[in-house]
């Protein structure tokens, strides 16, 4: 089985025996359904292609954020960007659009505004629901250290490459 670092971060928490149990995919699994009235956000993760290490710049980071701001299909909250890989929590706004295809626009509206053709991104992206206030927190969190466990920060607070575009409450 590989172990990248998204297989990683999915399976924070685990034994690796259990980790080991779990169904592996080629393809992550996708769509995202309410929940009667439960809140609804989601952990996003998106890659570059060949996991190429292009994302680490201010300007890049600025892009991120406003093209976030812009694409308000879904809300982005807390992210966080790492060499070759996005974190971010995201939940449905004020126009009707899967997530699938929200991911899809946001990058392209990146890659356009960028014009760096050899800077891509991976075709799909990997998206987790999240159950719970507990869920977010203990999610954001493990996101958060990312930086100090790849040895790129010695605090989780340094990383310069974080925000949060919209408060996404867990009402």
């Amino acid at each position: 089985m590989p172990k990248d670092a998204n297989h990683h971060d999915q399976t924070a928490g685990q034994s690796s025996e259990a980790a080991e149990r779990l169904p592996q995919r080629k393809h992550p699994a996708h769509g995202v359904f309410p929940e009667g009235d439960k809140p609804v956000i989601v952990l996003v993760t998106v890659c570059t292609n060949e996991r190429k290490p292009w994302l680490v710049s201010v300007d890049v980071h600025e892009l991120l954020s406003s093209v976030w701001a812009d694409a308000s299909a879904w809300l982005v909250g807390r992210y966080i960007v790492m060499p070759d890989h996005v974190h971010q929590f995201a939940s449905p706004g004020a126009i009707d659009l899967s997530l699938d295809n929200w991911v899809r626009y946001w990058k392209s509206q990146f890659t356009k505004r960028f014009a760096r053709p050899e800077c891509r991104w991976q075709t799909d992206h990997w998206d987790t629901r999240l159950r719970s206030r507990e869920s977010y927190e203990a999610r954001w969190e493990y996101v958060r250290g990312n930086p100090v466990r790849h040895g790129l920060a010695e605090r989780a607070e340094e990383w310069p490459f974080q925000g949060e575009v919209h408060v996404l409450p867990w009402w």
